[in-house]
């Protein structure tokens, strides 16, 4: 009797990923660094973001947008035709097991002067907000008023925050959708109280780029874990949207993006930017009145006075 064998079967054959080219890898990072510098330059200069002698508080959070957005102000900052300072800002929420020696280190290692402000803000926000609602809204405001009030002490004429392209969208959207108004987030503002210039470098900026630079750069990025854990926020239910379209169709959101730079009043319907009422005014018609419209009062026609 012929004795059985077992065949063991073969093993899959390991799939090795060819190496990566250093010399195409960093090609393709000076390619984004450039491109980086050009949007950001460009959107300086389309807003008159930064002057001769402005003195910028650059809000710095430890996370991959405000790191991109101090790391090409310091490229920009040895070739611009204006001479400005920069000088990077934290705010310590005091939020538990918040990394503190993480910025600093990073901050004295590249040599960009700096200074870390501390409020306890968390426990404020902590007490306030109840369970499991969204704490972004009272934090926001809690941290916008402690660096305006550094701001103002410490003469910064700018305030640059790390805003990019996919925010001012998303921004237009959720007011839009949620508020019921065409607004947005714009790449300049004047503060409510007319005494802080805002601004926004990194509004052409998509955020696919600003994350893949930050990858490059191995910048040590700080996760939020107070608003950056609640899932369910109004933000985040547009992004996944935009998300959703870019996918369906490459290139919308840039579409979007650049329509928030192209308004056109007279196609939209708000009376206080566009003059419907003159549009097509005959010279001594009466102007409408929605109170004489509304009270039932029928008025004479043409027919009736020739009668």
């Amino acid at each position: 009797m012929t004795p059985m064998s077992t065949v063991l079967p073969l093993p899959d054959p390991v799939l090795r990923r060819p190496a990566a080219d250093p010399r195409r890898a960093a090609h393709e990072q000076g390619k984004l660094a450039k491109r980086l510098r050009r949007q950001v330059g460009q959107a300086i200069a389309d807003f008159g973001m930064i002057e001769e002698g402005d003195k910028v508080m650059v809000c710095l959070s430890g996370g991959k947008d405000s790191y991109t957005m101090l790391d090409i102000l310091l490229q920009l900052q040895k070739k611009a035709p204006v001479g400005f300072e920069l000088v990077a800002v934290n705010l310590d929420q005091k939020q538990p097991d918040f990394p503190e020696h993480v910025l600093p280190d990073y901050l004295e290692r590249v040599g960009v002067p700096y200074r870390i402000i501390e409020q306890d803000t968390y426990s404020v926000v902590s007490r306030v907000i109840p369970e499991g609602k969204t704490m972004c809204s009272l934090c926001s405001r809690l941290r916008r008023g402690a660096l305006y009030s550094h701001a103002e002490e410490n003469g910064f004429t700018k305030i640059a925050l790390g805003h990019h392209r996919d925010d001012l969208v998303a921004t237009f959207f959720l007011n839009m959708f949620f508020h019921a108004k065409l607004s947005g987030m714009p790449p300049k503002l004047l503060s409510d109280n007319g005494k802080h210039v805002v601004i926004r470098p990194l509004a052409y900026v998509r955020e696919d780029d600003i994350a893949q630079y930050a990858e490059a750069k191995t910048f040590p990025i700080i996760p939020c874990n107070l608003c950056g854990s609640q899932e369910n926020l109004q933000r985040k239910q547009v992004k996944k949207m935009m998300d959703a379209w870019e996918r369906e169709t490459p290139g919308r959101i840039e579409t979007i993006a650049r329509a928030l730079g192209d308004i056109r009043p007279s196609q939209l319907s708000d009376p206080n930017l566009f003059d419907f009422l003159s549009l097509g005014h005959r010279d001594g018609a009466a102007l409408p009145d929605a109170q004489a419209w509304l009270a039932g009062e029928p008025h004479p026609t043409l027919a009736d006075e020739d009668t």
